[in-house]
């Protein structure tokens, strides 16, 4: 009778193990659905992304407040009725003035 259990024992074990470690299995299952969302977020982030691009390019399209924008940041260009103050980093203070000579007490030549 022992020998019959040790061969059921054994016959639950081939039957379970290509459920829990076979082709398909609970932990390969459980690995695919760990890299599904791991994908879904990456095409999340690219979605916002393309997003923005898409605004970016129909503004550029469409008005020339998007184009002078772009000329000023990444060009340094300025219309021609402008003056252009260029700041130093760092914010050094600009040179003050010399004081004025303190007048001699009335009085005393």
């Amino acid at each position: 009778m022992r020998w019959l259990a040790l061969l059921f024992a054994a016959l639950i074990l081939a039957l379970q193990y290509p459920m829990w470690l076979g082709k398909g299995g609970w932990l390969q299952v459980r690995e695919t659905d760990r890299q599904l969302a791991a994908q879904r977020e990456a095409n999340a982030k690219l979605k916002a992304r393309n997003e923005a691009l898409d605004a970016d390019v129909r503004d550029l399209k469409t008005g020339s407040e998007a184009i002078e924008e772009r000329a000023r940041s990444e060009l340094g260009m300025i219309r021609s009725d402008e003056v252009f103050f260029q700041l130093q980093p760092g914010g050094a203070a600009p040179p003050s003035l010399p004081a004025p000579a303190a007048a001699p007490p009335a009085g005393k030549p």
